[in-house]
């Protein structure tokens, strides 16, 4: 989509946003492929780490993101769902904000498709013991040294998959900043559940 076509168009802006969004799901080499997620700690701090954006559904307004079940992410979402997620695309000059709920499976039909969908190497990191975040008195991957730096077999990582776990995000808000050369455009969407559509309006950049 051209510029011209979106900067002064709320419709067009919320519908480049989810394409932005959808082509770092589908692409690895995409800037938006790998967002900043930011919960909230039980001492109430923003916790920030970047994960990778493994699918959306904007029919749904769902983003998806795998975990570990042992990582403080999942122990400050069970206590708070509420997330922030932030991306910038350098090449499009979007940066994009987006709020909302989040919730972790690890069990279900989704939660073992996307288990499947993993690579043996992606389902080699939840081998990992003890668990992410655990203090270490050495550098360590916490991989056992057989099973560090090869490619794993199926039966090898079965016993991952107990650590495996899905992170849903239904999105709530999504900022939107445009950079262009004649002047930045700035946009807010908000969900309106009621009216099942977004609430949409320009910010001053």
């Amino acid at each position: 989509m051209t510029e011209e076509s979106f900067l002064n168009d709320l419709s067009l802006s919320l519908h480049e946003a989810w394409h932005l969004l959808q082509s770092g799901a589908g692409d690895r080499h995409s800037p938006l492929h790998t967002p900043a997620v930011a919960t909230v700690t039980g001492d109430g701090i923003a916790s920030q780490r970047i994960m990778v954006l493994r699918s959306v559904d904007q029919a749904k307004r769902q983003l998806r993101f795998n975990t570990d079940v042992r990582g403080s992410k999942v122990a400050d979402i069970r206590r708070n769902g509420t997330v922030s997620i932030l991306g910038y695309h350098p090449e499009a000059k979007v940066q994009l904000r987006l709020s909302g709920t989040a919730v972790v499976q690890s069990e279900g039909p989704v939660a073992d498709a996307a288990w499947q969908q993993a690579t043996l190497y992606g389902q080699r990191c939840y081998l990992a013991d003890p668990g992410p975040g655990t203090p270490a008195g050495s550098p360590t991957s916490g991989l056992d040294p057989d099973i560090e730096g090869v490619k794993p077999t199926p039966e090898q990582v079965r016993p991952a998959r107990a650590n495996f776990a899905i992170l849903l995000v239904d999105v709530q808000t999504i900022e939107w900043l445009y950079l262009a050369h004649t002047g930045h455009r700035r946009a807010r969407f908000d969900w309106n559940e009621a009216a099942h559509e977004w609430n949409s309006t320009w910010l001053v950049p």
